[in-house]
């Protein structure tokens, strides 16, 4: 779901409503058969992890209008790649 989202967001000049946004996404869920559930269960999932980026700072609301930012792109990453390395250090530490 967050990599449609991030794929939607991340066309340059591209601006949604959140209907359209998910418009697009539930359309590409779909075609490759991921769109598992029914389609009220990914609205909702949808505009939470879309809601959750907004407030990462990786995309822009204005109105009713969400757009994708430059650092939409660290959104595929996982978070706790860095951290990881910090219990090890510690432990060494001690």
């Amino acid at each position: 779901m967050t990599e449609e989202l991030v794929a939607a967001l991340s066309k340059k000049g591209a601006s949604f409503e959140f209907k359209q946004l998910f418009d697009v996404v539930h359309e590409r869920l779909r075609a490759r058969n991921a769109a598992s559930g029914g389609e009220e269960m990914l609205r909702l999932r949808a505009y939470e992890k879309l809601q959750n980026l907004v407030s990462r700072g990786m995309v822009k609301k204005t109105g009713k209008k969400y757009r994708g930012l430059a650092s939409l792109a660290k959104a595929l990453t996982p978070p706790d790649a860095a951290p990881a390395a910090a219990p090890a250090a510690a432990a060494t530490a001690k």
